[in-house]
């Protein structure tokens, strides 16, 4: 763009105005506004170091039990993605040796870094893997990270290493996953408007907070290893509905292991990474708010309030209060889809900009189409792994359901506000009835939470669709039910490996 001549063609090509250019509702951060909170990396560094086993409230390890079954699980079923096999197959090429941390669901190992990627390749893929929930009424859908899938991978690589207790392992992950939680709270809101993958960026820190927490790091360590991972925070929304959604998730694992690695041999790196006017929250995010995470971790513990959703579907959360409400409106009206005429969909702004594909070719994309999401609901009466398929989204049934389903923005969604997901349905019959439904939120949220029970249920259907060992499977479910008492965490390892 040379002139403004050019810029204003430009502009009129996309159908914007140039006053509308300038216009942004976020407008670019100035050094007055950036919040000035010295100490702040000090503060978190300090909570990583100084928090023992004792220090978790019991109904938080609770809750991480569910996210951590559920996040194995996953990983078992994700083993057999595409893009898992294409790793392994890149991996092979490197000659890297075949040892060290378990691969799930495979018979491989891989070196810590390279297996915690994989695993979080593996968890993330088919993005069934659990939600935070925001604090703040503006967070965009009040939806922040995937919480275990940074944290999680990372963590299983060091224990599969190294003799760990459980109780070791759990302060760990819990510590990872507050660590990345609150972070992704503080952050300004623009930082997941604009595009990054919060996840992938945000997600570093988790992973590096648990691996540091393993590894027994004095401060310095910490911040330096801190330093570390910011500078490799990554992913873009735009990659979407693409492999490299599920790259995000991996890469902010396997930096979890690297940053340490690198730390524990002394490579340098800032050590006021978080606050500095040239750090993390500046360069990501233009501004944060400090008091959401100044004196806030652990009080309350993120998994306590507000909450982590652990998924009932294998696809973008965003979908799930309006899959949520039409699976019990199905059940309830007894609809069937050739009594279909058509369907409304109607939820706030924000969510189609997620939602971005309405007529899906792929499972990938699928999995950010609320169209197939609802026209899989009403053809199947399910929505599982063995649907999130290509063949069964390019069956013809299936997109001619499609076709009958209208996505888009609902006023009285809009007005219910940004911080939830009202998803407003109207489902018209071919004998003229007009059945409406509401869900402000999904199954499997704090508001109407999974079981372990539940979770291990998910669990099984995960581990069957690997075709994995029956008696390994339950003896996971049993394992983690009690982990606490695990004295060796490669005791769990090695069911969860072939």
């Amino acid at each position: 763009m040379r002139s403004s001549a050019s810029l204003g063609a430009v502009v009129t090509t996309v159908g914007l105005s140039p006053a509308a250019l300038g216009a942004s509702e976020n407008p670019p951060c100035v050094a007055a506004q950036f919040p000035q909170t010295p100490g702040l990396t000090k503060y978190v560094v300090e909570f990583v170091r100084n928090t023992k086993f004792t220090d978790l409230p019991a109904d938080v390890i609770d809750l991480g039990k569910k996210s951590i079954l559920d996040g194995l699980g996953l990983a078992l079923a994700g083993s057999r993605a595409q893009n898992g096999k294409l790793f392994r197959e890149y991996a092979a090429s490197l000659g890297l040796p075949d040892r060290g941390a378990t691969v799930m669901g495979t018979r491989n190992k891989l070196t810590p870094r390279f297996a915690a990627f994989a695993n979080g390749l593996a968890i993330h893929v088919e993005d069934f893997d659990d939600t935070q929930l925001a604090v703040g009424k503006d967070r965009v859908y009040g939806l922040l990270t995937h919480p275990t899938v940074p944290v999680l991978p990372a963590a299983l690589a060091l224990c599969d290493t190294t003799a760990t207790s459980a109780k070791d392992f759990l302060v760990a992950y819990h510590l990872g996953v507050e660590v990345e939680c609150k972070i992704a709270e503080a952050i300004s809101p623009r930082h997941y408007e604009d595009g990054f993958h919060s996840t992938g960026t945000c997600g570093v820190f988790g992973g590096t907070t648990a691996c540091s927490k393993l590894r027994n790091f004095d401060e310095s360590q910490i911040s330096r290893a801190f330093g570390i991972a910011a500078s490799q925070a990554a992913g873009l929304r735009e990659n979407f509905g693409t492999m490299m959604k599920s790259f995000h998730a991996g890469h902010a694992a396997e930096v979890g292991v690297f940053a340490t690695d690198l730390a524990a041999l002394g490579w340098t790196g800032a050590e006021q990474i978080l606050e500095a006017d040239r750090g993390f929250f500046h360069a990501f995010g233009g501004s944060y708010d400090p008091t959401s995470i100044f004196h806030k971790l652990g009080e309350p513990w993120t998994f306590a309030s507000p909450g982590v959703s652990i998924k009932p579907y294998p696809c973008g959360s965003l979908t799930h209060p309006g899959m949520t409400e039409m699976q019990r409106l199905i059940r309830t009206e007894k609809i069937k889809a050739a009594d279909v005429e058509m369907v409304e969909v109607g939820t706030n702004r924000n969510l189609p900009n997620a939602l971005i594909h309405h007529h899906p070719k792929d499972n990938l994309q699928a999995k950010f189409s609320m169209e197939f999401c609802l026209a899989i609901l009403l053809i199947e009466g399910k929505a599982g792994l063995g649907e999130f398929t290509d063949a069964v989204v390019n069956r013809p049934d299936v997109q001619a359901m499609i076709d009958r389903i209208h996505f888009g923005v609902d006023p009285e969604a809009e007005k219910a506000g940004y911080d939830k997901m009202t998803t407003i349905l109207r489902i018209h019959l071919k004998d003229g009835r007009e059945i409406a439904g509401r869900a402000d939120f999904g199954k499997g949220s704090p508001a109407n939470p999974m079981s372990y029970d539940e979770v291990a249920e998910k669990f099984h259907g995960c581990a069957d669709f690997a075709q994995w060992p029956i008696a390994r499977t339950n003896k996971i479910v049993d394992l983690v039910r009690h982990l606490e008492d695990l004295e060796d965490m490669r005791t769990l390892t090695a069911l969860c490996g072939a």
